[in-house]
């Protein structure tokens, strides 16, 4: 596999609204919102405005946005200053910057 840099990606813009669930092999960017599951092997990353209602699995994660359901991350987890989880969350690794809403039971493997 290519250098972080070379890896693709994909954008979910803050005017999105995305009726689904989203599955995907490649790291992702959500600034919009989304009505469903998310289900990556690569990194997400949930932008202050983002929000997320429904469970989410990834490798990895930076939240900074809102998500309404469990998260379930292979590798390491965290929670800027503005993230609010409003469900479980399992990780091997938790961050949580002060500031940051942690609502559910957390599970770290």
């Amino acid at each position: 596999m290519g250098s972080k840099s070379e890896q693709e990606f994909t954008q979910i813009g803050r005017n999105v609204l995305i009726d689904g669930d989203i599955t995907g092999k490649t790291d992702l960017r959500i600034a919009g919102k989304v009505h469903g599951s998310v289900i990556i092997d690569g990194e997400l990353i949930l932008e202050k405005l983002g929000i997320i209602e429904g469970d989410v699995k990834c490798g990895a994660a930076i939240l900074a946005g809102v998500i309404k359901g469990n998260v379930d991350c292979k590798k390491k987890l965290v929670l800027q200053d503005n993230a609010k989880i409003l469900g479980n969350v399992k990780a091997e690794q938790l961050v949580i910057d002060e500031g940051a809403i942690l609502q559910g039971n957390c599970d770290m493997k």
